[in-house]
């Protein structure tokens, strides 16, 4: 792992910490004690969480530090205060949480400020900056679920965008042996990432960009929810026990049309757009309907970031974002809440991967046939709530969202819901059977 200078660790934290600001100061006190929901968690305790984990890794583990809250543990312990009780805990209020925040991102950099450079202590800080970096992500859904205003973070519209349009068909990825996974030359990876491993992948045909909500317009209007044999019996039975009947965000109009909700207002469905808020289920039925099928978390990863030579073989070169080598920017994809909504699937012709899937990186997360499970000689990290905890029953997305940071995705990141979920920014690709 390539270690930061102190400098650089206190510009990713304050940076983080900006961003989290942004998405809930603008919001009154009633907006972060929400009611009760089983998706999301009260804003209140997520941002007061932040903290917590903050100073659980860079001061009280790393340096050996007592809490500034005594009371922080039995609030803020994801692993120990189970999700359905945050909505009951005598929480500080905004102004103590925020003060707490403050305090404790104060004390982490003037550690930092302190110390010489420490490649373990460099782990911890990436960690929670990332882990920071997520949790904003979720309160941009968090708004969205509970039609709270777009993040003004967003300063401009998807549509304005350039580009755009539909971008259709398939491309035809040669079988071979492919290393799926992190190379430890990467910068930092995540436990459920390490390390590569070598894998056979068939000769396969994904989309070259996700299904759009005009394509799933069509599986909706064909009577998709309603027709069993479209559907698997475990997607059957959350259809039923849900009583979903469209994408969770689609109204009907008054003549028939459909309608999505945007945060706080409505808006005509944009077709070219990929579809969002769908579960795992629907992704599945959807496929179903159109006779393909969702691609597995290898052939995804191949897609986005396998090389050919010259014999039409995959090289040795493995590509760490579907454009090379260099980072994501505005030019390459859609991340960092650039713009307030995910963006035509035809735009970004700049970020295509070297096979020519487009939008492998931003825009929306990709559900994957895959069961989140360990690699091969899976180590767990210090943070062992991360990934062990979730193998077997949740599902693997890849690629990043319109709200991800840029610093945090790339294409060997592995992301993982239930397959139930629907609040979160997630769309998907198919592949041909």
């Amino acid at each position: 792992m390539t270690s930061q200078s102190a400098g650089e660790r206190i510009d990713e934290l304050r940076d983080a910490r900006r961003r989290l600001r942004a998405l809930i100061d603008d919001l009154p006190d009633a907006a972060l004690s929400v009611p009760m929901t089983a998706i999301v968690n009260p804003p209140l305790w997520e941002i007061g969480h932040v903290a917590w984990f903050q100073e659980l890794w860079t001061l009280r583990h790393s340096a050996g530090s007592a809490s500034l809250r005594e009371d922080s543990d039995r609030w803020y312990d994801s692993a120990a205060v189970h999700h359905d009780t945050r909505w009951h805990l005598d929480l500080p209020s905004r102004e103590a949480t925020l003060a707490y925040m403050d305090a404790v991102l104060d004390a982490t950099c003037s550690r930092l400020e302190g110390d010489p450079r420490d490649d373990r202590d460099d782990y911890f800080h990436r960690l929670v900056t990332y882990h920071e970096d997520m949790h904003g992500e979720a309160l941009v859904y968090t708004r969205q679920t509970l039609g709270l205003p777009a993040p003004k973070l967003a300063a401009r519209s998807s549509a304005e965008i350039a580009g755009g349009g539909p971008w259709v068909g398939d491309v035809h990825v040669p079988g071979g042996t492919f290393a799926l996974g992190a190379n430890r030359s990467t910068p930092f990876a995540f436990d459920n990432e390490k390390w590569e491993h070598a894998r056979t992948v068939a000769p396969f045909r994904i989309a070259r960009a996700p299904v759009t909500q005009n394509e799933f317009a069509q599986f909706v209007d064909a009577g998709g929810y309603e027709r069993r044999e479209w559907w698997s019996a475990a997607g059957w039975q959350w259809r039923s026990t849900n009583g979903a009947s469209a994408p969770w965000h689609w109204r009907r109009d008054s003549d028939g049309s459909w309608l999505r909700v945007h945060f706080d207002s409505q808006v005509e469905l944009e077709p070219h757009r990929p579809i969002v808020h769908v579960s795992w289920f629907e992704a599945e039925a959807y496929c179903s309907f159109a006779g393909r099928r969702l691609p597995t978390e290898l052939e995804w990863e191949v897609a986005a970031s396998a090389t050919i030579d010259e014999k039409g073989a995959f090289s040795a070169v493995k590509r760490p974002f579907p454009w090379g080598d260099a980072p994501p920017n505005a030019a390459l994809a859609h991340l960092d809440l650039a713009f307030d909504g995910a963006c035509d699937v035809g735009s970004f012709a700049d970020g295509d991967s070297a096979l020519g899937c487009r939008q492998m990186i931003g825009n929306v997360w990709e559900w994957t046939s895959s069961d989140f499970a360990p690699y091969p000689d899976f180590v767990v990290d210090p943070y062992k709530e991360y990934s062990a905890p979730w193998f077997g029953d949740h599902k693997v997305l890849r690629g990043g969202c319109f709200a991800t940071r840029s610093r945090l995705i790339r294409n060997t990141w592995r992301n993982f819901y239930t397959p139930n979920r629907r609040d979160v920014l997630a769309g998907f690709r198919t592949c041909a059977r």
